[in-house]
């Protein structure tokens, strides 16, 4: 296995992985050049009831995860009916799927000798960093944008973490974040800009391999910076050039019809995000309306024949309630993702087998 690498997706320059460097002199946001042994279920750990059971796969330097894991992964694949299944991702220590990427992170920091570390974020991916943070014996600081879920905002500070609640849009607070990391005040623990974020979320097409013995004929994907959609693809390459996929799912990239730079810019055939300003939405936690990572998830998406699927912003209760009748209590950005596989499904659009995330759980957005 070779030792992973940092290079900058827009000039090409190389450099060891550095948590303070969150991006290239240049500007341009790093890509991981790693390359892992082909994937086998072989390969798996299977004494090891964590994510880390696939370490083969991951570009772990050392041993730190061992003190950073949290029992993380390793989360249900529930049949919802016939052709369609969940799986509850939100069965993490912080209740979403960013714990995926955070446990890499933090690995990775702890690897390194960090000592206290900063984020942006509309919740999940900051309550993630800050458990992992805590646990690895971290300092920790989260920026948080205006009207984020008060119950999101007390989990963050429950783990010790100061919250700094900015009086911005969601991408305004990523760049008051941003602005703190390039004075040196931290390491930018970023579940977008670092590369190791994405090997986390990777696991989950891993899993859903091992769990299913094959994957399904569509995968369901709430896009906002694409902490998942990424990783999704990089298992979906591992997959394909081991020769274990026979078929390539399709990828259906779910967007807002309030805030939908990927689906507008997919749309009209544009090859960077277009520019839009974020409404208020009750999927807060994809309303981003600048993705830092925009331009990569669009070639990818041509590439690879993916799908773009919208949220009605109505439908998003009543798919909530679907769920919960069928026992998932979910927050408001997974509802969404229900909808808009609902939405395309009587259209006819979808056929044969699906997936859908469970990315957060419901206690996580009450009171809407």
């Amino acid at each position: 296995m070779n030792q992973p690498v940092f290079r900058c997706s827009v000039c090409g320059r190389e450099s060891a992985p550095d948590a303070h460097a969150y991006c290239c002199s240049c500007g341009g946001a790093f890509e991981l050049a790693f390359e892992p042994p082909a994937f086998d279920l072989g390969g798996i750990d299977h004494s090891e009831w964590s994510l880390f059971r696939y370490r083969r796969f991951l570009p772990l330097p050392d041993n730190s995860w061992r003190d950073v894991t949290m029992g993380e992964g390793m989360t249900p694949a529930v049949r919802l009916d016939g052709d369609t299944w969940v799986k509850v991702d939100y069965a993490m220590p912080t209740l979403s799927f960013k714990d995926r990427g955070a446990a890499l992170v933090i690995a990775l920091c702890k690897s390194l000798g960090v000592r206290r570390v900063i984020q942006d974020s509309s919740g999940n991916a900051g309550n993630s960093i800050a458990a992992y943070a805590a646990r690895a014996g971290m300092e920790c600081e989260i920026f948080v944008p205006k009207g984020t879920s008060p119950g999101k905002i007390d989990m963050i500070r429950s783990y010790g973490a100061h919250v700094e609640v900015f009086d911005g849009t969601r991408d305004e607070t990523a760049e008051a974040c941003r602005a703190k990391a390039r004075a040196g005040e931290a390491a930018y623990a970023s579940h977008v800009f670092n590369p190791f974020f994405y090997q986390g979320t990777k696991t989950y097409v891993y899993e859903l391999y091992e769990q299913l013995g094959a994957l399904p004929d569509n995968l369901f994907v709430p896009v906002g910076n694409g902490t998942l959609y990424l990783g999704v693809h990089l298992a979906l390459d591992e997959l394909e050039k081991a020769g274990l996929l026979p078929r390539r799912p399709t990828v259906w990239a779910v967007q807002s019809e309030r805030c939908g730079p990927i689906l507008r810019a997919f749309t009209q055939g544009s090859d960077a995000p277009a520019d839009v300003r974020p409404v208020p939405t009750m999927a807060e936690g994809i309303a981003i309306g600048k993705p830092v990572r925009g331009a990569q998830i669009l070639r990818l998406m041509r590439t690879h024949g993916d799908r773009a699927a919208v949220i009605p912003e109505a439908d998003i209760l009543p798919a909530r309630k679907a769920l919960a009748g069928r026992g998932f209590f979910v927050e408001h950005t997974t509802a969404a993702t229900y909808a808009a596989y609902l939405a395309c499904r009587k259209a006819g659009l979808v056929q044969g087998t699906s997936v859908l995330p469970l990315c957060g759980a419901g206690l996580k957005s009450q009171g809407k």
